[in-house]
């Protein structure tokens, strides 16, 4: 999985005061410690060769701009509030322009690497369509940046983060890389949180699900498309893409027809949404295979945005980076490079206002009710967003399907 779905939307904390407090010559000298007494043993019994090791960690040092740093002798930073598009300003998310943008350029490199992509979807099942799309969203079809040495950064975070067991294991298998030689230490560039290439893997999804489609000998998803593409389409089928069945569609969902039935464990025939009067927002009917084929009701913005039913390919993108809104957008921008559609018909409504301690308080008032809410964490997920539809109507509401301020009072 990438890194981004798991961590873009911590703060980027740079801790100005924080490091001036700090003896930064001593921590240093307990990181070059700490890589002989602590790393190089669990990278030898993982496997990983003296020669692979050395290369890696040869001048090895802390990058002290990294966020979400805890050097030793210091406390983490308290949880600080974070903003997620998933739960706040979903309409933003959506950006028109950068939609355009992508997309414009996704349709030039569609036609230029078809015939590879036509390759990569006879093997894997993936249409190009979505890989591609995955390819812009991640690193603008490979032209973003990658402006930090893998290595230094997974091992400066195994050191010294918030997440040290979590960066621990991803720096193993960083070495197990330089060790295969797919790809030198030096010529191993991501991210800020080590994300890897133009697919932006973890170095253990490097190893998982990257492929070497160009037959050069090497995985190399920084400089060679073909392996980039067929990487991101590896990745897709092993975690369970249905060849021939698309992501999902926009509909309409008739008043009468209640939004609390969202959900992949809520599955049905997409033949059973029909029979509810759930229809496509374009007016083309389903797919006659689909019919038969399960699909899922999704509402992120409750009524108040657009409506779908997906089919388990949708979740299959979020195993790409958990969020709904990632998932659509792929959706969107696939649909527009293959097919020239446009923006979503239903609009964003203004959803998402609400603080996370009164949302928090809601899933809190409606677990003591007996509802399954997921995790209660302030945030509304497709159970909170159902569980308070179910609460809305057994309450005398029309269900909505997503908290609002209205209903502060009312849910105690």
């Amino acid at each position: 999985m990438t890194f981004r779905s798991l961590l873009v939307a911590l703060t980027l904390i740079l801790m100005p005061s924080l490091a001036g407090a700090v003896d930064k010559s001593s921590v240093e000298r307990q990181f070059q410690s700490w890589l002989a007494s602590d790393l190089w043993p669990a990278a030898q019994k993982a496997g990983v060769t003296r020669k692979g090791f050395d290369s890696a960690t040869a001048d090895l040092h802390l990058n002290w701009s990294l966020p979400d740093l805890v050097p030793p002798g210091t406390t983490p930073p308290k949880e600080r509030p974070q903003s997620q598009a998933e739960f706040s300003a979903p309409g933003a998310y959506f950006s028109e322009n950068r939609l355009r943008g992508l997309a414009a350029s996704g349709r030039a490199l569609y036609g230029q690497y078809g015939g590879v992509l036509k390759k990569i979807e006879a093997k894997y099942g993936v249409p190009g369509r979505i890989v591609i799309a995955i390819w812009g969203r991640e690193t603008g079809y490979g032209r973003a940046k990658l402006p930090y040495p893998a290595i230094e950064v997974l091992a400066t975070k195994a050191f010294m983060s918030t997440r040290k067991d979590l960066f621990f294991g991803e720096l193993i298998a960083a070495l197990h890389i330089v060790d295969s030689r797919d790809v030198t230490a030096a010529e191993m560039r991501g991210s800020w949180a080590g994300a890897l290439g133009q697919p932006q893997f973890m170095p253990s999804s490097f190893l998982q699900y990257a492929v070497d489609f160009d037959g050069d000998g090497h995985r190399d998803i920084w400089d060679s498309t073909p392996d980039a593409l067929a990487s991101i389409a590896n990745y897709l089928s092993q975690k369970g893409w249905q060849r021939g069945r698309d992501w999902g569609y926009e509909v309409t969902i008739p008043k009468g027809v209640t939004c609390a039935q969202e959900g992949p464990d809520r599955a049905r025939p997409i033949s059973g949404w029909t029979k509810q009067g759930i229809t496509r927002i374009s007016g083309k009917a389903f797919p006659s295979s689909e019919l038969k084929a399960q699909g899922m009701m999704l509402v992120p913005a409750g009524t108040d945005g657009p409506e779908f039913v997906v089919t388990p390919n949708f979740y299959v993108l979020k195993e790409y980076n958990n969020s709904d809104l990632y998932a659509l957008f792929i959706g969107n921008l696939a649909d527009r490079i293959a097919y020239g559609s446009g923006a979503f018909d239903a609009p964003w409504g203004e959803v998402g206002k609400m603080l996370r301690s009164d949302v928090l308080a809601m899933q809190k008032a409606l677990v003591a009710e007996g509802y399954d809410v997921g995790t209660v964490d302030g945030l509304a997920g497709y159970k909170t967003r159902r569980s308070l539809g179910e609460w809305q109507a057994k309450a005398g509401l029309k269900p909505t399907c997503f908290p609002d301020a209205s209903l502060k009072s009312k849910l105690r």
